[in-house]
């Protein structure tokens, strides 16, 4: 094996714990492979499939690929990186689930635009991973693929839908992985496994070719294990977020319902990583109206939800409910009989906030800090709590950047996510202070004790 990899990987002699920024490097400067990259990340999935974070792994084609990619002309700034994607992502010639049997033999012909991107900047797919069915769940439970499981702790939740992302990452099986956000789908992940997840501005990644759960509110972004890495991934998707200035950063922490009922620990860790930025204040922003029957999430978000992924999903529900599981199922149904008036009403109200997110929250803050979830991970088979995505469904709704990035640990060993959200179109600013925070804390290079 190639030398000339940072001082950690070395000690341990493990390349799949570089980063992918490392990773990149080495390769350019011929100190490591991609066939040695991606042989390294096929022996780490093969030996932790455990964790069934892959729906399908394509080793032959990786390899395939890696070989070609060794010695060649550098392709872009992912030449010979393995990574992999969540499996509502369209890949040519290799199927995509979405987790459901409804689509157990679903074989693409053309590539999701953002996965052609990186192919085209030289990364290396390694395979599809284990996602909630349809992305409509919060746990990883309800995959008809098995349950995925938080590497910091079997038997407890990843977080979901991006649940095998955010577990591939953090467990070392891939250098940056794909996953797609529509109420927090890619940061509670991010929070509870301990890597880096952004939500870009909505429609600044394109989701050509990504399965929808709901086309107003679904986000395309990745997640990887620093903000360095996140920035590179960005790029070569055709998203290049160049630096910003964070002096005189203005900090708003909402201590209304977004700091209520917090584990004690993550409230004492978000807070401590907040105030890393400097210029904290407490903020007042508009309170959403909320769903009668599920109080933790905006009434006109849940709305949207709603109705969209009815209205993709009606035929299947209709011809065949049985292949869907029970909770999918049950949350499809949700949106039977909602009144086109209603719809109509909340697509406008959505619009309007996002049309006038400065105004409404930007006024005393240039960021807003908040956890990314309230509590670590819960244990498999428990009762989720929709709290969970309390923090993060209404940055979807307004359509605004935002990231978890690792502010620590509780006593038992667990991740915990801060996050920071920005206006429209201020994904560099969000990253920038992501960056401040995470060098400040030096906990991302902490690895699951696997």
């Amino acid at each position: 094996m190639a030398g000339g990899f940072s001082a950690v990987a070395a000690v341990r002699g493990e390349l799949h714990w570089l980063s992918m920024a490392e990773a990149a490097r080495m390769v350019r400067a011929r100190k490591v492979s991609p066939l040695e990259l991606t042989e390294a990340a096929l022996k780490r999935v093969e030996q932790h499939r455990g964790l069934n974070a892959f729906i399908t792994v394509m080793a032959e084609e990786a390899l395939r690929t890696a070989r070609e990619l060794t010695g060649a002309r550098v392709r872009g700034p992912l030449h010979g990186i393995p990574i992999a994607v969540k499996d509502l992502y369209d890949t040519a010639g290799v199927r995509t689930t979405a987790a459901s049997a409804h689509f157990a033999e679903r074989v693409p012909t053309v590539d999701a635009e953002v996965v052609a991107r990186l192919k085209a900047a030289g990364a290396v797919l390694l395979g599809k991973l284990n996602m909630d069915e349809f992305a409509y769940n919060f746990t990883s439970e309800t995959s008809a693929y098995g349950v995925a499981h938080n590497p910091w702790k079997h038997g407890f939740t990843p977080g979901g839908s991006s649940g095998g992302s955010g577990v591939a990452v953090a467990a070392g099986l891939c250098y940056g992985a794909l996953g797609s956000d529509t109420g927090g789908s890619i940061r509670l992940p991010a929070a509870l496994c301990g890597v880096v997840g952004f939500k870009p501005t909505y429609g600044a990644l394109p989701a050509r070719g990504v399965l929808p759960l709901s086309w107003s509110l679904d986000h395309v972004g990745p997640m990887c294990r620093t903000v360095e890495d996140t920035r590179l991934m960005l790029g070569a998707m055709g998203m290049p977020v160049g630096a910003a200035s964070v002096k005189g950063l203005r900090v708003g922490v909402p201590r209304a319902l977004y700091w209520e009922k917090l584990h004690p620990e993550v409230a004492a860790l978000v807070e401590k990583a907040a105030g890393v930025l400097g210029g904290v204040r407490e903020v007042t922003i508009p309170a959403l109206r909320m769903m009668e029957q599920i109080p933790v999430l905006p009434a006109d978000y849940g709305t949207v939800i709603t109705v969209e992924a009815f209205a993709y999903h009606e035929e299947r529900a209709a011809k065949a409910p049985e292949k869907f599981h029970k909770g999918t199922l049950t949350s499809i149904r949700n949106g039977v009989g909602a009144p086109a008036p209603a719809y109509a009403r909340a697509v406008r109200a959505m619009l309007e906030a996002r049309e006038q997110n400065r105004a409404l929250l930007f006024r005393d803050a240039d960021l807003l800090a908040m956890p990314a979830a309230p509590g670590p991970a819960f244990a498999l088979g428990s009762t989720a709590d929709l709290i969970y995505l309390r923090n993060l469904a209404p940055w979807n709704f307004y359509g605004l950047p935002a990231v978890s990035l690792p502010c620590g640990f509780t006593g038992d060993g667990l991740p915990v996510g801060l996050q920071l959200v920005g206006p429209a179109g201020a994904d560099a600013v969000v990253l920038a202070a992501a960056e401040v925070v995470e060098k400040a804390l030096g906990v991302s290079g902490r690895h699951a004790p696997l």
